[in-house]
């Protein structure tokens, strides 16, 4: 395949040509602003796609939040459980709506409760990046690996503390594309390797989140191929 005898400088070139980066940018949250409103908005959106759901109906219900300006703690709460199993449904986050709803007012509620100043409370209360995975997955129950890696996926650079391994996603996709080695297991090792070679394609820290996510995108894309091979056989 084409792709192997490329140099992994010239596979990210492609890959990032390919496939978009950050998922936040595409529901036009501007993570890179660091501000709060704005990190609460990707946390509601990583629940969301923490779902076993279709990237489209997470995106069509995140966008249902934001049309009722449901965006923040206060909305959440005040909207009630009622109202966001409402707004789930209409996005068409059905199979997970009663679960989600209660999740999110819960979530919501820790947050409030625990630390006055928000998620940046949060993330200063933790004392190394796994507290700081700990104190997220303690907002809720069923806030797991998932999300807390989709969310601190995109942070990196932005949150000192947000140092999540690399996804099965990311990692099929590296692989795929010949950016590591295919023999390579360790997810540490992995994720120093994929920085060394974001670094080599002159990528700089705040880049890195877009190089991992467009990853993702590729490693959901080539899931997709191995499981209608794999039905075709």
């Amino acid at each position: 395949m084409v792709l192997l005898v490329m140099t992994s400088r010239e596979a990210i070139k492609a890959l990032m040509g390919q496939h978009r980066g950050r998922f936040a940018a595409e529901l036009g949250i501007d993570l890179c602003s660091g501000r709060s409103e704005e990190i609460f908005k990707w946390l509601l959106a990583s629940v969301l796609f923490g779902a076993r759901i279709s990237g489209n109906l997470v995106k069509k219900t995140f966008r249902e939040f934001a049309s009722r300006g449901i965006l923040s703690p206060k909305a959440i709460l005040d909207t009630g459980w009622d109202g966001l199993v409402e707004v789930l449904d209409k996005g068409g986050y059905v199979r997970y709506d009663f679960k989600t709803a209660t999740k999110l007012l819960e979530m919501c509620t820790a947050l409030t409760k625990n630390y006055p100043a928000g998620l940046a409370g949060l993330h200063a209360a933790a004392v190394d990046p796994g507290d700081l995975e700990q104190r997220l997955k303690s907002l809720a129950r069923g806030i797991g690996d998932v999300t807390v890696s989709i969310f601190l996926r995109e942070l990196r650079g932005i949150w000192e503390k947000a140092d999540p391994l690399p996804s099965d996603l990311a990692v099929l996709a590296a692989k795929e594309w010949g950016i590591i080695p295919a023999a390579v297991r360790n997810r540490r090792h992995i994720l120093g390797l994929l920085r060394q070679a974001g670094k080599e394609a002159g990528l700089n820290k705040t880049d890195f989140p877009d190089f991992e996510s467009a990853l993702v995108r590729a490693g959901i894309e080539t899931r997709r191929k191995h499981r209608a091979a794999a039905r075709s056989r």
